[in-house]
């Protein structure tokens, strides 16, 4: 099973179908943070579901050249939240990231440190050349991620998003590999 150890307390581990309760757990002791920024929340409504998400990350492994797609974040050992590749181009070496963490779990750098492991194996291991990140306009706790982490903020999308009967605007971040490399050395 593919575990990449972040620091002594984070790691990212891709989910197994025994993770479907905690994840499903977490989602719902969350669901009015987390159902303002992401319009699945409201899908996520018992373990069944949660059990369904974990399938069809397994069957992204292939999308990634092997990698998992969809990660889970650990911290201390207990479920924290996901971090993944929304999409990955292996034609044009790029992919999008994504996350959310629990409420319980903000403010701790773990989203930060697992974007930053994330975006490791992508340019490093996947051999990426572009990865972006995506974040609601309104949504600053979200969008501090890639400006924390250097990224490239490269404009907005008008309404491009639909959560809760609302269109959001998302600003697009981005980071190149040889940007990355140089930040890293």
């Amino acid at each position: 099973m593919f575990t990449y150890q972040l620091n002594e307390d984070l790691y990212l581990r891709m989910y197994t179908i025994n993770d479907a309760e905690a994840l499903y757990n977490l989602i719902d002791g969350s669901r009015d943070h987390l159902k303002k920024w992401l319009a699945w929340v409201d899908y996520n409504t018992d373990v069944e579901a949660s059990r369904d998400f974990i399938q069809s990350t397994l069957k992204g492994v292939s999308e990634t050249g092997g990698y998992p797609k969809t990660l889970g974040m650990f911290y201390k050992g207990e479920l924290a939240g996901t971090v993944g590749f929304n999409e990955v181009n292996q034609n044009h070496q790029y992919a999008t990231i994504g996350y959310w963490i629990s409420e319980k779990f903000q403010r701790k750098g773990i989203v930060t440190e697992a974007c930053r492991g994330i975006i490791h194996l992508g340019f490093k291991e996947m051999g990426l050349n572009r990865i972006e990140i995506r974040a609601a306009s309104a949504n600053k706790k979200s969008r501090a991620i890639p400006e924390r982490l250097g990224f490239t903020k490269e404009g907005v999308l008008r309404q491009v998003e639909i959560v809760n009967g609302e269109f959001y605007d998302h600003v697009v971040y981005s980071m190149l590999a040889s940007e990355w490399l140089k930040k890293e050395s």
